[in-house]
C-alpha cells in the first residue's frame, strides 16, 4: 500500500483528524480509489482530494465509507460538522480579506482621486485659472479607443446574429436526430444482486450463475462472484455487500472460509473451494 502523501500545515486539528480517519479505515482494508469510486458513488478525483486534506468530504462520503468498511460512523461525523463550521468561516474570512483596489484603464492600480481621470484639489485650494490641467488631455485620448471598442463590439453581435439565423435556417432544412447521452451514473453503478439460497441437487447454490464453478480470484467481477458472496455469508462469514466485485472485504472472507475448511487459504476460490462452499 502506498504511503499517503502529508497533510497541507495550514489545515484545521479537527480536519488532520478526520482525513486521517478516513485514510485509515481505507488501508485497513487495502480499498483504492478505484474501489472508493464504485462502492460509495463518489469519482476517484474526489476521493483524492477528501484524502488530500484539500476539499471538505461531504457526509454522505463519510457515511458511504463507513457503511463500507463495516465502521462506526458516529465520530467521523461529529467530526466533519466541526470542520465544515470552521471550513465555512475560513473560506469567509479569506473572502473579506484585503478588496480589490480600483484600477484604471490600462489595469493598473490608480492613485487616489485619479479613477475618474481628474486631479484631486485640496481644501481651501483653487484651480489656477491660466494653469493647463495635466489630466485632461489623457481623458480626451481615450475617446477614439472607446469609440473603435464599441464599433467592433457592434460588429461582432452583428455577425453573431447572421451567423444563428444561418445556423437556424439550416437545422430547419435539415431532420433532426435526438440522442440521448447515456448517464455516467447508471455506468459506473454496479448491479445489484439479490440472494437465492436453496439446496439444488444436495448443493447450496444462490441462483446467480446456473452453478457454475468458475475459478475467480481478486479483481474478478460478476454473477460468479455474486454467488460465491452469497454462499460466503450463507456459511457465516461476511464478505461486505453482494455486488458482485471480488475486492478485499471478500478477498479476506474465502480465506477465512477456506482456512476453516481445511483448505489452501490463498483467496482463489478454484473447485475444492467451490464443493465446500455447496456443501
Amino acid at each position: 500500500m502506498p504511503r499517503s502523501k502529508a497533510l497541507p500545515a495550514e489545515l484545521d486539528p479537527h480536519a488532520q483528524q478526520l482525513v486521517t480517519g478516513l485514510r485509515r479505515l481505507k488501508d485497513r482494508d487495502e480499498l483504492t480509489l478505484r474501489h472508493l469510486a464504485a462502492k460509495t458513488g463518489y469519482s476517484a478525483k474526489s476521493w483524492e482530494r477528501y484524502l488530500g486534506g484539500t476539499s471538505l468530504p461531504p457526509r454522505e462520503a463519510v457515511e458511504a465509507l463507513a457503511r463500507i468498511t463495516d465502521a462506526d460512523p458516529a465520530p467521523l461525523l461529529a467530526l466533519q460538522e466541526i470542520v465544515a463550521d470552521s471550513w465555512d468561516s475560513r473560506r469567509g474570512r479569506s473572502a473579506a480579506e484585503d478588496p480589490p483596489a480600483e484600477q484604471d484603464a490600462d489595469g493598473e492600480a490608480a492613485e487616489p482621486g485619479e479613477v475618474d481621470g481628474t486631479e484631486t484639489v485640496r481644501e481651501g485650494e483653487q484651480e489656477s485659472p491660466g494653469r493647463p490641467t495635466a489630466s485632461r488631455p489623457a481623458v480626451r485620448a481615450r475617446f477614439p479607443h472607446l469609440a473603435i471598442t464599441a464599433g467592433l463590439a457592434v460588429l461582432v453581435v452583428a455577425l453573431g446574429t447572421a451567423l444563428l439565423l444561418v445556423l437556424l435556417l439550416e437545422d430547419d432544412a435539415a431532420p433532426r436526430h435526438v440522442a440521448t447521452a447515456p448517464s455516467s451514473t447508471a455506468a459506473s453503478t454496479p448491479p445489484a444482486y439479490a440472494c437465492h439460497i436453496a439446496r439444488v441437487d444436495g448443493r447450496w447454490a444462490a441462483g446467480l450463475n446456473q452453478g457454475r464453478d468458475t475459478e475467480i480470484g481478486y479483481g474478478a467481477m460478476g454473477a460468479d462472484v455474486a454467488e460465491a458472496q452469497c454462499l460466503l455469508r450463507r456459511a457465516g462469514i461476511s464478505p461486505g455487500g453482494i455486488d458482485g466485485m471480488f475486492g478485499p472485504l471478500t478477498l479476506r472472507a474465502v480465506k477465512t472460509f477456506q482456512a476453516g475448511a481445511g483448505l489452501v487459504a490463498d483467496g482463489m476460490l478454484g473447485p475444492r473451494s467451490w464443493k465446500a462452499l455447496r456443501g
